[in-house]
């Protein structure tokens, strides 16, 4: 996350496409010093069409469907921002996403395909999926295929995608024990109408090979549950239904003040739009002058001279044409491993074109599956006795996992002298300092983090979310607060732009907890750093010192935070994995605070892990716990991380600070020892209120378990094998 080189420029990649998901990989090989790369996308996956046949069908697993954008962006060293792009402003270079604060760009480029959906058509939102954009229809495909019982399915649009969709569906179907899946194909015009006549020939009999039914002459005109309505009285029964024709750009695009041709940008041979800064590729533009038909063969060739063209205009270097070819090879997939190939009018099909349509595909992806692994900093020769130790074999991880170990924090503050004060009431190692003002209790806190994601404004949200949870687990409402930021060396307007952004988000998050802003510090660094120092207000604060024998243990977030980011610093955690944990990170902990306010003891898991903020609370207390691993709610794609030996940089110093912890051992109880960010709340609870407690907390939204109890004995005792996800 360090730049040696200070930031002058903002490229901003709306949208996961082809042409982007290519330009990052070769971004990746030979970034451009100075810049800083930014892709927005609805999720952390974009889909690559070419597979999607094959992916209905059930040659293909969604894993092998789709591009990893997490995964692409930290090869490329961008930050890679999960939200819909919904409109953006050429006169003050600003990308609207929903949710969040706009981003600031110098050079956009749009990538951001087409939508088959069908508003036209009455009862279509309602009753029926577009097959684009492909990653809502895979999913619904996926859960429709593996439950349905008596199978009907209608493809509305008869060209070359829905001939496709039509033959893998019943492929599909059949292969998962339908003898006669009822597949309809409809065409209010002709099917294959734009083939030639060989390959529209082999093309109908594929699909009576497949046992479609063609309906033609007539187009949707209604649907409703289970039925398409034809304009000529006609009713196709169908539990699922989509679209494939029809396709249209995303309406926003038409009212952004840039030149279109149906809704569809306008480009010229450099792929720039009617905004020299602003580049428009693949489905969602139109070459104005080379006009071509929708197909992921031009995007992909327009991929090279898009990325020439990025790092000309943001380096001052001469631009270049992008000139596509007339024809192109056309491979069609026949349903199941057949395939067919047109071109120029010629057409043949069979087995080894579908083996050849699969070698060109898995080419393709293969370049988004294997990227060089982040390597620690080398170390020089001679250098001084245990710095090779020290940098080990894995980069340094950001948020808590770049915190001082439990250990030696806790020898340096025992060393330190302490000064009574009547004003002071803090108990040691509690979350926050409790200090009295008159009849008034103040709590005051700070937290500081070192980011692990170049989503600055993702970062800030979760910091925000760390240092209030000092303040939220001591039940304490938040007042005051202030914000200390370290930008990485940038230019003036790169900082204005950041600072926004920035300030932004922490207004919002800071203000959502009922607390204000209201001041700060910032300074240039090496990297991007943000911290938050708390004042709150508090009635009756819950300390970690009250924890009694019985008591039950809640837990209110799950846990594997540390490992999940230290492999996605590795470019080893799968995007999915990441998305769902920053999900988790964000969650605020102002209702459970709230619930929680009966509890005996109470704090929050952060950097020294369940187990080390666990052994406080019975330090603190003079009692012991036990802990049921099975209960332990773990994050998605964690134990698995942990399985394969994936460990945070400061697992080993939390394992050795969180005192006498015995029992169950392996990968699974090693996520005890895993530094949280935002983690949640750990609260030691009477037995007789834990179960409405916790049913409380599960009807605010939170993945709140009981996870164990207090005992008698001291020591953490843990037991079970199998952790819950």
């Amino acid at each position: 996350m360090k730049n040696i080189l200070p930031l002058t420029r903002d490229l901003v990649l709306v949208g996961g496409g082809h042409s982007h998901a290519l330009v990052l990989r070769m971004w990746g090989m030979n970034p451009l010093p100075g810049v800083r790369v930014t892709v927005i996308n609805p999720g952390p996956t974009a889909p690559y069409s070419g597979m999607l046949p094959g992916f209905v069908a059930g040659l293909y697993s969604r894993q092998d469907l789709d591009i990893d954008l997490v995964r692409l962006a930290r090869f490329a060293n961008a930050r890679v921002i999960l939200g819909a792009a919904t409109g953006i402003d050429p006169v003050a270079k600003l990308v609207h996403v929903e949710g969040r604060a706009p981003i600031g760009f110098d050079v956009a480029s749009i990538d951001i395909g087409i939508t088959s959906e069908m508003p036209q058509i009455p009862g279509f939102a309602d009753h029926a999926i577009p097959a684009k954009p492909l990653g809502a229809f895979a999913q619904a495909w996926d859960q429709y295929r593996t439950s349905a019982n008596d199978p009907s399915v209608a493809v509305i649009g008869g060209g070359v995608a829905g001939a496709e969709l039509a033959m893998a569906m019943a492929h599909a179907l059949r292969q998962r024990g339908h003898k006669n899946p009822k597949v309809s194909l409809i065409d209010q015009g002709t099917v294959l109408s734009l083939f030639g006549e060989k390959a529209r020939r082999i093309g109908l009999d594929a699909l009576a090979r497949n046992g479609v039914a063609i309906v033609e002459g007539a187009g949707a005109a209604k649907i409703e549950k289970g039925q398409v309505h034809l304009s000529d009285g006609r009713v196709v029964a169908a539990e699922f239904i989509t679209g494939a024709a029809g396709a249209r750009p995303a309406p926003w695009l038409a009212d952004i003040g840039l030149e279109t041709l149906n809704g569809y940008l306008s480009v010229g041979p450099t792929l720039q739009t009617s905004d020299d800064a602003i580049f428009a590729v693949g489905d969602c533009a139109d070459m104005t002058e080379t006009p071509r038909p929708k197909a992921g063969v031009f995007a992909v060739r327009q991929a090279p001279v898009l990325y020439h063209n990025l790092r000309g205009v943001l380096s001052g270097g001469a631009l270049r044409p992008y000139v596509p070819q007339k024809d192109y090879l056309k491979l069609v997939s026949l349903g199941g491993k057949r395939a067919m190939a047109e071109k120029l009018g010629t057409a043949a099909q069979g087995r080894l074109l579908w083996h050849w349509k699969n070698r060109i595909d898995q080419q393709f992806m293969a370049k988004f599956r294997d990227y060089p692994q982040m390597s620690a900093v080398p170390v020089p020769n001679p250098a001084a006795l245990g710095v090779t130790e020290e940098v080990g074999s894995a980069p340094m991880c950001g948020g808590c996992g770049a915190k001082v170990g439990r250990g030696a924090l806790r020898e340096v503050l025992a060393n330190l002298p302490m000064q009574p004060d009547p004003d002071i009431e803090s108990v040691a190692g509690d979350d926050a300092a409790i200090l009295r003002l008159g009849d008034r209790r103040l709590v005051m806190t700070t937290d500081h983090l070192r980011a692990f994601t170049n989503d600055w404004g993702l970062m800030t949200r979760i910091a925000a979310i760390h240092a209030l949870g000092d303040v939220w687990a001591m039940a304490a409402r938040p007042k005051a607060v202030t914000v200390s930021v370290i930008l990485p060396r940038m230019s003036a307007e790169l900082q204005r732009r950041t600072l926004d952004e920035v300030m932004t988000v922490a207004r919002n998050e800071v203000e959502a907890a009922g607390g204000r802003i209201v001041g700060g510090h910032s300074s240039l660094g090496d990297e991007f750093t943000i911290g938050f120092t708390v004042t709150g207000e508090v009635d009756d604060p819950v300390t970690i010192s009250g924890a009694k024998p019985d008591d039950v243990l809640i837990l209110t977030k799950p846990i594997g935070s540390g490992v999940i980011m230290a492999a996605e610093m590795r470019g080893l955690a799968e995007g999915a994995d990441v998305a769902a944990a920053y999900g988790q990170m964000v969650q605020s902990q102002m209702i459970a605070s709230g619930l929680l306010r009966c509890a005996h003891a109470m704090t929050d898991v952060t950097g020294f892990g369940l187990a080390g903020h666990l052994a406080g609370i019975c330090e603190a207390s003079g009692v012991g716990a036990e802990v049921d691993l099975a209960a332990v709610p773990v994050m998605q794609g964690a134990a698995a991380l942990a399985a394969a030996g994936v460990r945070s940089t400061i697992y080993a110093d939390n394992r050795s600070g969180a005192g006498p912890v015995f029992g169950a051992t392996g990968p699974l109880a090693d996520l005890l020892f895993d530094p949280q960010t935002a983690g949640g709340l750990l609260a030691a609870v009477d037995p007789v209120q834990a179960k409405d407690v916790l049913g409380g907390l599960k009807i605010a939204g939170y993945r709140a378990a009981i996870i164990g109890k207090i005992t008698a004995e001291s020591g953490i005792k843990v037991q079970g094998g199998e952790v819950s996800s």
